[in-house]
């Protein structure tokens, strides 16, 4: 995996990469701010890049902006100390693909880089339930709210396509926690949980995991206790 560094703090720099090549991680450049950021990921490729907020000068949002408006298909992941939800949800506007707090450890981190590189967005504990709110509030990725009267019939209609298993992934999947959070919950290998989250997406007709988050957040999902096999 080849993962470039953006970040205005030197030891957090410095830090970072020698964490990641202890893991065998290559680093394969490091930038101290946005604008730096967009030449390096342009020249460099890498399959992921961690991306701060706070910077001085280009900020790690517009960075990020500036990199997506080159290259569509970069992997992008906010590593920030910020919890605000302003940053949460402009971050994926701008389209990254994954939100991490900075006091995440190790492992999550390097499973979190794994995630992204697969295309599964990586989140902190709790912020992809902040993300179905918002979703759900705003009627979620330009998709109309169904109706209260027939949110009933919706929820039963969606439940009936999925087994058991799969009800109790998404629920899980949709209070927030990891594929491997959710597999030490369910018994299951993260891969069982990535290969039922695409059987979801299939079945429900979704592209990816915010969809995902906002369907289980229209339907009432969340928070829910998961239903037995």
């Amino acid at each position: 995996m080849k993962v470039l560094l953006v970040d205005d703090n030197r030891l957090m720099l410095e830090g970072l990469q020698n964490l990641l090549e202890a893991n065998d991680i290559e680093v394969v450049g490091t930038a101290a701010d946005g604008l730096e950021s967009v030449d390096l990921a342009c020249e460099l490729e890498p399959d992921v890049i961690l991306m701060d907020i706070r910077m001085p000068g280009c900020d790690g949002l517009d960075a990020t902006r500036l990199i997506k408006a080159r290259m569509s298909e970069a992997r992008i992941v906010i590593l920030t100390t910020s919890t605000d939800d302003d940053d949460l949800f402009e971050a994926i506007k701008s389209g990254a693909c994954g939100y991490l707090i900075k006091s995440i450890d190790t492992g999550t981190l390097i499973e979190a880089l794994e995630q992204a590189r697969e295309g599964i967005p990586p989140f902190s504990p709790g912020l992809a339930a902040k993300l179905f709110d918002e979703f759900a509030r705003i009627g979620g990725l330009d998709e109309p709210a169904p109706p209260p009267a027939s949110t009933a019939t919706d929820q039963a209609s969606s439940a009936a396509v999925l087994s058991p298993r799969q009800l109790q992934v998404l629920r899980l999947v949709a209070d927030g926690l990891s594929y491997k959070e959710v597999g030490a919950r369910l018994y299951l290998s993260p891969r069982t949980v990535k290969y039922h989250m695409g059987e979801i997406m299939d079945r429900l007709h979704l592209e990816n995991r915010a969809q995902v988050l906002a369907h289980a957040g229209r339907m009432g999902w969340a928070n829910d206790t998961p239903a037995s096999e």
